[in-house]
């Protein structure tokens, strides 16, 4: 029998580790949102100095690694794992970012939900005693996914209403076995969740019913309400994305909208930025929570929040056979007390 398992999908920590330091990254439109102040560095051009946006990219996991090294008072070599992975094809923002690193180098793929993988993964590492230190990062960046997503820039393909900005971000999380808090406590595996859309143009419809499953999941295996958490917040599926999982929760008699935001929504300022339904892209859910949230949660202005990733697991072949795309969320609770 598993000794940590409650319900169908849920992990308890047994020795809840502490997420030491996080660090954010953004870009132009990024630093004109709601969250500029939240972000440990901004760039006005978009490639950071480099000579492309692909260089770029890792630029920006550069930067945050550097970052929150800095603000633990650490050294590369005094991290035991990270768990890091991007948009792009082979990850390589991630390996080649960290090639020069040092650190072992666990690669993932989860999309858009691939900083709540991350801070799952490096969480359970360090819970279970296999690491003193591990690390969380991703990426992700608005010209080199829409590259290799949909068109050239150059282009000038007309986006649709429900098409998503990708983020021009990066965030880092180093999670470790002693400190003070914030504490990561349970997560929430996701399972691959399938509803039939097929518009690459609309992964907030895509992603929505993996994010609705996987909370309430979360909330009966720790027979919990919405409201005992401070924020239910998920990773990038946008306005239309919000709203499916509103009303999906709506249609249970559970209300969540007091309690519920979505990152997508949260980094731009739809009235005044054109980014129709909103943000997306690994980097989106990553640079609000290593920046804004978890900012909140070391002042206490959030004392529990529920972080949950999703991502949308296509690629440009499935779609150009006509594949629906086949969506995840991972949910992540993150304390300031152990609870």
């Amino acid at each position: 029998m598993a000794r940590f398992r409650l319900g169908k999908q849920t992990i308890v920590l047994e020795h809840p580790p502490t997420i030491l330091s996080a660090a954010a990254i953004g870009g132009k439109k990024e630093a004109e949102g709601p969250l500029s102040g939240h972000f440990d560095e901004t760039s006005r051009d978009t490639k950071f100095g480099q000579d492309s946006w692909e260089k770029a990219e890792r630029q920006m996991q550069t930067l945050a690694l550097q970052a929150v090294l800095k603000k633990a008072g650490l050294q590369a070599c005094d991290v035991d794992l990270i768990f890091a992975g991007d948009l792009l094809n082979q990850c390589i923002s991630s390996s080649f970012s960290l090639r020069d690193a040092g650190i072992p180098f666990f690669g993932l793929y989860g999309a858009c939900s691939t900083m709540a993988e991350g801070l799952a993964l490096a969480s359970m590492t360090v819970s279970a005693g296999y690491a003193q230190r591990a690390m969380a990062m991703t990426s992700s960046h608005f010209a080199s996914a829409e590259r290799q997503y949909r068109f050239p820039l150059v282009y000038g393909g007309q986006r649709t209403p429900t098409a998503q900005w990708t983020v021009t971000g990066a965030g880092c999380a180093l999670v470790g076995a002693d400190g003070d808090g914030p504490f990561v406590t349970t997560v929430t595996a996701g399972k691959i969740v399938d509803w039939g859309i097929k518009d690459a143009n609309n992964m907030g419809a895509a992603m929505a019913p993996a994010a609705y499953q996987t909370i309430a999941q979360h909330l009966e295996d720790r027979k919990l309400q919405p409201q005992d958490y401070d924020l239910i917040v998920t990773g990038d599926l946008g306005s239309i994305g919000k709203r499916i999982v509103m009303d999906l929760f709506d249609r249970d008699g559970v209300p969540v909208q007091n309690v519920y935001d979505d990152c997508g929504v949260m980094i731009f300022d739809a009235k005044r930025q054109d980014v129709h339904a909103g943000g997306s892209g690994c980097g989106c859910s990553a640079a609000v929570f290593c920046g804004y949230l978890f900012r909140q949660l070391q002042q206490r202005r959030y004392r529990k929040i529920l972080f949950c990733g999703s991502g949308a697991l296509l690629s440009p072949t499935s779609t150009q056979q006509g594949e629906s795309i086949p969506s995840i969320c991972h949910a992540v609770s993150v304390e300031v007390e152990r609870s």
